[in-house]
């Protein structure tokens, strides 16, 4: 059900519970407000085209994609690299481009990054995965391949989906939009249009896939519109999405194998036009969002709060907001969204990303001609 916001106001933290391992320049800005004291946002880096992903490496650098089909180093200091090379060939139109970037979990010894990206084919395009070595520079990507193709190809824009997310097994979840003109074929458990899809880091089938009668043996769960918000629980290593609604009815899912999760028989939202979609709200075999949100705060970015910083905001689920420009913190306890707090409601910025940083810190990554990397702390 979809929760109102809380109004529990928390103690402020203390100074110094953490020191922050950023060395550059950051610029601060105005406080806002939130339950564990006010807030303060630093622009850590600028000057990225409609920046898409950030990942942070072991020596706390960063790498950042643009969707134009740039994939840059962030130094400590801020500074941007030139264009990394080695990235493949990507198609920048619409909603598509260059979109997320993951660490493989044993990137300390091999090195190996993956990418997501709307991949130009003959006759249209789709969501593809690759992988290559990043070279001890920073400057290079060596190697790289193509290790999975959403299929068939379909010639749109729109919903690549595109989180990568990696379990505790070692297999790499992989979100797939239904690409707008497309939506019925999210039902289709033979494609992978419309599905979160898990693999081996070489592409291959992980054996314990749900593998069910008719289904692509890649294929995890069905029914999903555009999944743009993934992360694990730190706590019990569930998958928990943030999914694109159409006018209302964005939803957050804990995807479990071999389920339907109902898009487009069931929606909380309407049509853009704003004729019923489906079927309803429920339907037998299909199941029910742990939350939702009406009207549309467009999730995209998503990450669960571990650090020490603010304490009382453990185990929160932290989405981005494309539409709603903001912050929205989603408490739990287990397998249930507990309560809503909206953060940095009048930032002004597309939230594209979100990740916790070494430091305990937030990062946001903004989608704008003039793109940031933001880092959200506790006001002085």
């Amino acid at each position: 059900m979809r929760m109102r916001k809380t109004g529990t106001i928390a103690a402020a933290l203390a100074a110094g519970l953490c020191l922050a391992f950023w060395q550059g320049p950051a610029s601060a800005q105005k406080r806002y407000p939130s339950s564990a004291g006010d807030l303060a946002v630093e622009t850590v880096a600028s000057g990225l085209e409609h920046p898409w992903a950030l990942a942070f490496l072991p020596d706390g650098q960063m790498l950042v994609t643009e969707r134009p089909g740039r994939l840059r180093l962030i130094a400590k200091d801020g500074k941007l690299s030139r264009p990394i090379t080695g990235v493949p060939n990507v198609m920048s139109r619409g909603q598509g481009g260059l979109l997320d970037v993951a660490l493989d979990p044993d990137f300390a010894r091999n090195r190996l990054v993956y990418l997501s990206f709307a991949e130009p084919r003959a006759n249209g395009n789709g969501t593809s995965v690759a992988r290559g070595r990043l070279n001890e520079q920073g400057t290079a990507l060596a190697d790289t391949a193509v290790i999975f193709r959403q299929m068939p190809t379909v010639n749109s824009t729109m919903h690549f989906g595109s989180r990568l997310v990696f379990d505790r097994t070692g297999a790499l979840f992989v979100t797939l939009g239904e690409r707008f003109s497309q939506r019925d074929q999210a039902q289709n458990p033979e494609n992978h249009i419309g599905k979160l899809v898990r693999i081996r880091p070489d592409g291959s089938v992980p054996d314990d896939n749900p593998k069910k009668p008719g289904w692509a043996p890649e294929i995890w769960s069905v029914g999903h519109r555009n999944v743009q918000g993934a992360a694990l629980h730190p706590d019990t290593g569930q998958l928990w999405t943030a999914e694109h609604g159409a006018r209302g009815g964005d939803e957050v899912n804990t995807p479990k194998a071999g389920l339907n999760y109902g898009w487009p028989v069931i929606s909380y939202g309407v049509d853009y036009s704003g004729t019923k979609i489906g079927e309803g709200t429920a339907k037998p075999g299909m199941e029910q969002p742990l939350f939702y949100w009406d009207p549309s705060i467009a999730p995209s970015g998503a990450a669960f709060y571990t650090g020490a910083v603010w304490p009382a905001w453990k185990n929160s689920f932290v989405v981005g907001a494309l539409a709603g420009s903001q912050l929205a913190r989603l408490s739990t306890d287990g397998e249930k969204v507990t309560g809503e707090e909206r953060l940095l409601t009048d930032i002004g910025a597309r939230i594209r990303d979100v990740r916790q940083g070494p430091d305990g810190f937030i990062y946001l990554v903004t989608d704008e001609d003039d793109g940031k990397v933001l880092r959200v702390r506790p006001a002085n």
